[in-house]
This record gives structure tokens, sequence and C-alpha cells, in this order.
């Protein structure tokens, strides 16, 4: 499994999401796009975390930034979720992890001294042009959107 790589071009992808919309990083060359993976639907700080996006969202768009939020939940569990929260962005379901394995999120993590594979909160920035700007891991949700709405200035 390769790691992305920051400052080189990110390979295309297709992925199912919210709204029967079909998300392709090819098609959306010419804007910047965050792309933030998740543990699970309906979760305090998955929820959190959705809700501080959809707080600054119209920043993001003014920016000429694309936000998507990505978990291994099914496609009726986002369609909930999304519309529970008021999310102005589309939610992927990677039910076959092949987003997580492309942006190598998968961990092995413990809860209740047991472990499992499951998502490592990270997000990713990908610039105008396709190319991997900036990436986060091990999130943690209290001020991260913040910044990366400031890396997204930056670009």
């Amino acid at each position: 499994m390769s790691t992305p790589e920051i400052d080189k071009p990110f390979p295309d992808f297709t992925a199912q999401a919210t709204s029967e919309t079909e998300v392709s990083l090819s098609a959306l060359k010419g804007k910047n796009i965050v792309i933030y993976f998740y543990p699970k639907d309906s979760t305090p700080g998955c929820t959190t975390e959705g809700q501080d996006f959809r707080d600054l969202y119209q920043e993001f768009q003014a920016l000429d930034t694309e936000i998507f939020g990505v978990s291994r939940d099914g496609m009726r569990s986002h369609e909930n979720f999304k519309a529970k929260q008021e999310f102005p962005f589309e939610l992927i379901s990677d039910k076959e992890e092949e987003l997580c394995k492309l942006f190598d999120v998968i961990k092995l993590k413990k809860m209740y001294g047991r472990e499992h594979l499951g998502i490592e909160r990270s997000t990713f920035l990908i610039d105008k042009e396709g190319v991997l700007r900036k990436e986060w891991r091990k999130v943690k949700v209290k001020g991260h959107v913040d910044e990366v709405l400031e890396a997204v200035k930056a670009l």
C-alpha cells in the first residue's frame, strides 16, 4: 500500500457519493478539494467535525474549494447523516475501502483493549491541478477545520 506524497499529483479516482452523485478527481480539476476521512456516521467526534466543515462551508466555497467526507458507512446511513446535520457537501461511501487504501487511512486501532482495523481520522488538501498539498493525520477535531481553511487560503 503506497502512501500519498505531498507535492505530487494525486491519482485519479471515482467514488459514489450522496445525492446520487459520482465524485471523480479528474472532473474536479480547477477546484481545490478537501477530503476528510472519519470513522463513523452519527458518532460524537464525526458529527462535530462535519458540523465544523458545514459551518465554514461558505468560506471554503469562496476559495473555490469542494469538501467531501468519507467513511465506510453505507449510502443510506450517509444520506440520513447528511440530512440530519444539514451538510451542504457530499459524503462518499467507501464500503470496499478503495479510497481508504488509496489515501492510506486504515490503521490498527485500540478500543476497550481490543485491536481492530479502522479509519484514522485524516484530512487531505488537493489543489486545483490535482496535486496533494497537505495532509493531516491522527486529527483532533477541535480547531481542525480552521487549520484546513487557513491552508486553503495559503494556496
